[in-house]
């Protein structure tokens, strides 16, 4: 039996009752493959935790941004509670060590399955933070580790998706509009790969692959602002 002390140590909270914490790291696969386990899995802790976390950064930014309309602070708090970022706070609060998961699921490290499971055990965390220590003990977790990422959202207009970042800052820094290319294409109709190109006028500045079109372009537009020195 794995020691959770540590973690809850990097969470900040020590538990009441661990076992909350320990069905927060547990995934519907681990059940799977250990059906003695009498703990059930995140799902309804992260129904919770979502909830809580909407409402707090709801209330930081409505009370901490009054001059600002209703269409930018949804923006704001998108960028807040996407499943990227909670999955990086997952990661640099070791939860990922720490998770519950099938022999299956422990091996597929690096996938995009694995960056929701992450996000969907930091909104499990919140829901068990908030039925063990209330809803201070939530407030302090958010503002400790999710609002502290505001600033620099705000600063490098991080609450724009990757290709309206890249256009504001092509015409900001060298006055062109972005275009893209199809380079090429392959794969049956129901399933295929595209692979675009992000120029500048001529300037091939960076390549994007996705199984649409606009995945593509999400793609090279966030390679784009890897690559410019301007980024």
């Amino acid at each position: 039996m794995r020691d959770l002390n540590k973690l809850e140590q990097e969470l900040g909270h020590k538990f009441n009752n661990q076992e909350l914490l320990k069905q927060a790291l547990t995934h519907r696969s681990y059940l799977n493959e250990h059906p003695e386990v009498a703990l059930g899995h995140n799902e309804r802790l992260e129904f919770l935790g979502d909830a809580v976390l909407e409402i707090i950064v709801t209330e930081h930014l409505f009370n901490n941004f009054p001059d600002h309309p209703e269409g930018e602070l949804t923006d704001w708090r998108a960028s807040l509670v996407n499943a990227k970022i909670l999955a990086t706070i997952a990661k640099d609060l070791e939860v990922e060590d720490n998770l519950y998961l099938s022999k299956g699921e422990e091996k597929d490290a690096n996938s995009k399955a694995r960056q929701y499971i992450l996000a969907n055990a930091m909104e499990a965390i919140i829901g068990a933070t908030y039925l063990d220590g209330g809803i201070e003990a939530a407030k302090n977790f958010i503002h400790k580790y999710i609002i502290c990422h505001l600033e620099n959202i705000l600063e490098n207009h991080l609450y724009l998706d990757p290709k309206s970042r890249f256009q504001e800052k092509a015409q900001e820094t060298v006055g062109i509009t972005p275009h893209y290319k199809v380079i090429s294409e392959s794969g049956p109709d129901h399933e295929k790969n595209f692979e675009v190109g992000l120029y500048l006028e001529e300037e091939l500045v960076a390549v994007g692959r996705g199984s649409s079109k606009q995945e593509a372009q999400v793609a090279a537009a966030t390679q784009g602002l890897e690559n410019k020195a301007w980024k």
